[in-house]
């Protein structure tokens, strides 16, 4: 699995993002995928996680209706939709590909992580 995270930037506060995440080894198909993000001065949280077929979703209770995870196997990629975007979604995020078909929300459950896609969202 090689990952690669992009789709990050700077938005006003009720602007929306897309992140993308690619598995350039095309191997990931069979794993749940998560997000995680990384605030300034905060320890790593869990942001949203899709099953590997897509079916089964759970997130972070603060992104609950503003965010969408979603995949696309056909294309080896994993996206999250962020919408309404407010201040404190700032963070470095991260994708993770779990060790097993689905999710968590536990760092530990995740063997490969992605580099990181800065997101900024200015007030």
């Amino acid at each position: 699995v090689q990952l690669q995270a992009s789709g990050g930037g700077l938005v006003q506060a009720g602007g929306s993002l897309r992140l993308s995440c690619v598995d350039s080894k095309r191997t990931f198909s069979n794993n749940a995928v998560s997000w995680f993000r990384r605030a300034p001065g905060k320890e790593r949280e869990f942001v949203a996680t899709v099953s590997w077929r897509g079916g089964n979703t759970f997130y972070l209770d603060s992104v609950k209706g503003r965010f969408t995870i979603s995949r696309d196997n056909n294309k080896n990629t994993v996206y999250l939709q962020m919408n309404s975007l407010k201040p404190e979604d700032t963070a470095v995020y991260y994708c993770a590909v779990a060790r097993r078909s689905y999710g968590s929300r536990s760092p530990e459950d995740y063997a490969y992580w992605g580099q990181g896609t800065e997101v900024t969202v200015s007030s």
